[in-house]
């Protein structure tokens, strides 16, 4: 009867609702990433690290590189102040959600100049409508037939 067919539409209306704040969490969480690797390109350093959350980690390509936000900024600053930052053109981005969508998780792959074909993942959190990114993790992945190699000369380096 009548109540059933409000049931349905108004499951339909939730499903749609919901939908809908995924691809807008979607949408945000890029256009946070997105603008993450813009100001870095800019050197913009007051925007670059105000997309961080400031429980933030940065961890490099180096091992010695797992820096806090601020230990990051003081890192970022000389280079900034420079106008000189860096420049990775993201693409093949996947981006997952928690059940209740506060927390995101992602990994892309990045072109660099002087690294070639890099890796990022990391985590945002949401606090209010903003997406703040909590960690970000930079990569080299090494190609399979030269991970043997690669890690026989970090060893004679350490």
């Amino acid at each position: 009867g009548v109540t059933m067919k409000y049931l349905l539409l108004g499951l339909v209306m939730l499903a749609v609702a919901t939908t809908a704040v995924a691809n807008n969490d979607r949408d945000a969480v890029n256009q946070t990433l997105n603008a993450l690797h813009h100001n870095a390109s800019i050197a913009d350093f007051e925007q670059y690290f105000g997309l961080y959350h400031d429980s933030a980690i940065f961890i490099g390509t180096d091992a010695s590189e797992v820096w806090t936000k601020e230990a990051f900024k003081a890192y970022a600053k000389p280079h900034f102040d420079k106008g000189r930052g860096w420049t990775y053109h993201p693409r093949d981005r996947h981006i997952y959600f928690s059940p209740n969508h506060d927390v995101a998780w992602f990994d892309e792959l990045l072109d660099n100049e002087s690294l070639g074909e890099t890796r990022g993942t990391g985590v945002l959190i949401k606090e209010g409508a903003k997406w703040k990114v909590t960690q970000y993790h930079l990569t080299i992945p090494i190609p399979n037939a030269l991970a043997d190699s690669v890690a026989n000369q970090i060893k004679t380096m350490q």
